[in-house]
């Protein structure tokens, strides 16, 4: 399945840098004091947008090209495009866009760092069925079977293709 969203060029431009790396999740309760005893919450929404904080560290070219990217595919950080972000899980492609314009100082003659913040929508997590597995299982031999079944998978079956 293809998106229609366009692609962050992973080929061309490095991904974030983990140096500053911040995962803000929206604000999904509401709060509501009391005039006496304790203060009511609730969930307001199921999904909220989630902000990133990144930064990359491009080369003079490299920056050349994240500038017209951002100017001609995403139309100057209007559009939401799909790039891989780490997560609680590890890397996913999650849809994401610019908050504001992103800043670039340069930090050397030939390098140049990059900040901005971006919001994500459908943040990665672990489903609720992975998530009482992990939580109601043996943590450590369910990590050994992991270990095993790979071990199994790539140093045991046949290579060549089924």
């Amino acid at each position: 399945m293809t998106s229609s969203y366009p692609q962050f060029p992973v080929e061309r431009i490095p991904l974030p840098s983990v140096d500053g790396y911040t995962i803000s999740p929206g604000e999904a309760v509401i709060r509501t004091d009391m005039e006496s005893g304790a203060a009511r919450s609730r969930r307001r929404f199921s999904q909220t947008p989630a902000r990133v904080s990144v930064r990359w560290n491009l080369r003079p070219l490299t920056y050349a090209i994240f500038e017209s990217w951002f100017k001609h595919e995403i139309l100057d950080g209007a559009e939401w495009f799909e790039l891989p972000l780490l997560a609680g899980i590890g890397m996913a492609t999650t849809q994401a866009r610019f908050t504001k314009a992103y800043q670039a100082k340069l930090v050397r003659r030939n390098q140049w760092e990059v900040s901005g913040e971006l919001e994500i929508r459908n943040r990665p997590v672990l489903t609720r069925d992975a998530l009482g597995v992990l939580v109601n299982s043996d943590f450590e031999a369910l990590e050994l079977s992991i270990d095993s079944l790979e071990y199994l998978v790539q140093h045991q079956l046949p290579s060549e293709p089924w």
